[in-house]
């Protein structure tokens, strides 16, 4: 047992898995899901905002490169054709309204820049549905990952722990942790997003959502209702504390099942 701790304290500080450093026989339930309160290592998981992240920037350069070559073409075929003082016009071979292209090799390089352009679309249309499906599948992935019933009413979010500790107002949680939400709503619509960690999902009455995050840098992040749910709406909004995992566990451990509320910072 002696070992085991000692083991246990070096997977804290050097910030590993611990799955890498105990044997299932050694760790024994440990491997299941928590330990004292903490789940593992996710640090090295993608997180939604950094998915998001990775198709706006494809998206960015591909629309750059895409809108640089059509206005450069642009910019050649006006200089090329344009009016000159002085010259005939017939001198000037300039296509005609209706008329048909006799130039880029039959056909061919209309051809070509059609076969490329629906490749380069094809392709990330391909990549972004396959990204996409990394976002909706990966908590699955992770039997170690932490789970939180969110609550929403009218005009609070209720955050419920594995413990059964409950807050309003407040969600902590700790750094590099997988983070799964599940929410519902006991009243109207509401939506629960937090832009900074690119997290947003519905909360329906009668029904379970999920959503999930890993929140990489300590802080607190802004949380909002973006469903239009009464005269409250404006001030439904929450606040989601990311911890260090030391802090967090100390946190964790002092909570039971009852409720606590914490004012939301504007």
């Amino acid at each position: 047992m002696f070992y085991v701790n000692k083991l246990r304290d070096i997977c804290y500080r050097n910030d590993f898995y611990l799955s890498l450093l105990l044997t299932k026989d050694m760790a024994g339930s440990w491997l299941g899901a928590h330990i004292d309160g903490v789940l593992l290592h996710a640090g090295d998981v993608r997180a939604p905002a950094d998915v998001f992240g990775d198709i706006y920037q494809v998206f960015l350069i591909l629309g750059t490169l895409v809108g640089v070559v059509v206005i450069a073409y642009t910019l050649y075929n006006s200089y090329k054709y344009r009016a000159q003082d002085g010259a005939a016009p017939e001198s000037v071979d300039r296509p005609s309204l209706g008329e048909l292209p006799t130039s880029g090799g039959g056909g061919r390089k209309l051809f070509l820049s059609f076969s490329i352009s629906a490749i380069i679309v094809l392709s990330l249309i391909g990549w972004t549905y396959t990204t996409l499906l990394y976002v909706e599948n990966e908590p699955a992935q992770h039997e170690d990952r932490m789970d939180v019933d969110v609550v929403g009413h009218r005009f609070s979010w209720e955050f419920v722990y594995p413990n059964g500790h409950s807050a309003t107002g407040t969600l902590r949680v700790p750094k590099n942790e997988l983070v799964q939400l599940h929410l519902t709503s006991n009243d109207v619509f509401h939506n629960f997003g937090v832009p900074e960690l690119r997290v947003k999902a519905d909360a329906i009455p009668g029904q379970t959502t999920t959503a999930w995050f890993v929140g990489k840098e300590t802080g607190e992040y802004a949380a909002h209702c973006y469903e239009l749910c009464g005269s409250g709406h404006s001030y439904m909004d929450a606040t989601v504390v990311v911890m260090e995992r030391d802090a967090y566990r100390e946190w964790y451990n002092t909570t039971s099942g009852g409720n606590e509320t914490e004012a939301v910072k504007p």
